[in-house]
């Protein structure tokens, strides 16, 4: 006698990085959904580096000197590679506040309930910064070259080399937003997540070479700018936009702009993406 036995089918095994990777996209699709339906999410974006933008070219232009020149003209080509930079390093705070704001709502516990990837739920938040990031630079780019910004001032340039220079100032916003996840998983609310993502950004931003030229800097001051991950990917900037004058520093990130902003960017989402994911699965367990 023989008998049939009816076996359960076996499930195949799911490939982990396919699965972060969907499960990445799907919440950075859920994320812009969410940012386009509140506008002024991106509307308040845009307002303060377009202030930026005109309160130091046409207030502080005329009075700064750069390369030995105070033309407000040498200004703001030199200024707008920095401008670009803050820009993209400032959406750190938005997005820290962003994290913190879906802890505080329970949103990440829902999340966490689903069969999803862990990392995925911030790596799609940070991608969909990222997106939200390249609007912004995309019109303040337009608004850069309505106020007198030109390429090519100090050297030739070409489309590649311009958008390389965007690759770069987007990578290293990418790599801050992991150092605003970080933030957001470690405070209680939105509200100490913005204050703390803007604390430690006024000094890495202000202490670079993206509105003074670095060589009017006391010198231990201006070591501390050359070797800022900020400072080599301003200047990388504006290397690659032909806009950067002759530099005096013989400091290896000024010398070697391009390289030294892939390095810092990279060693930066390494090391915070690994943290805050370890935070994230701490956080929630």
């Amino acid at each position: 006698m023989s008998a049939v036995t009816d076996a359960a089918p076996v499930a195949a095994p799911r490939n982990p990085v396919g699965q972060s990777v969907r499960d990445s996209l799907i919440v950075a699709q859920r994320n812009l959904i969410r940012m386009s339906r509140i506008p002024e999410m991106v509307i308040f974006g845009l307002i303060q580096p377009i202030m930026f933008v005109v309160l130091f070219t046409y207030v502080f232009g005329g009075s700064m000197q750069i390369g030995g020149s105070t033309s407000p003209t040498t200004y703001k080509n030199f200024l707008m590679a920095g401008i670009f930079a803050q820009t993209v390093t400032f959406a750190t705070a938005s997005s820290g506040a962003g994290i913190a704001d879906d802890m505080h709502k329970g949103l990440i516990d829902r999340f966490r309930s689903l069969p999803m990837a862990r990392g995925a739920v911030l790596t799609g938040r940070t991608l969909a910064d990222l997106v939200q990031t390249a609007l912004t630079l995309l019109v303040l780019a337009v608004v850069a070259l309505l106020v007198g910004w030109r390429v090519g001032t100090a050297g030739d340039t070409n489309a590649l080399k311009v958008l390389a220079a965007f690759g770069l100032l987007l990578l290293l916003g990418y790599a801050f937003t992991w150092v605003g996840a970080l933030i957001g998983l470690s405070v209680r609310t939105p509200e100490a997540a913005t204050s703390g993502g803007l604390i430690w950004l006024f000094p890495v931003t202000f202490i670079s070479n993206a509105f003074v030229d670095t060589a009017n800097m006391t010198p231990w001051l201006r070591h501390v700018a050359d070797w800022n991950p900020f400072s080599a990917t301003v200047q990388a900037a504006r290397v690659l936009f032909a806009n950067a004058p002759d530099s005096a520093s013989d400091a290896w990130p000024m010398q070697h702009p391009v390289w030294a902003s892939l390095i810092y960017s990279v060693l930066i989402v390494a090391l915070f993406r690994t943290l805050a994911v370890r935070k994230y699965r701490s956080a929630t367990a």
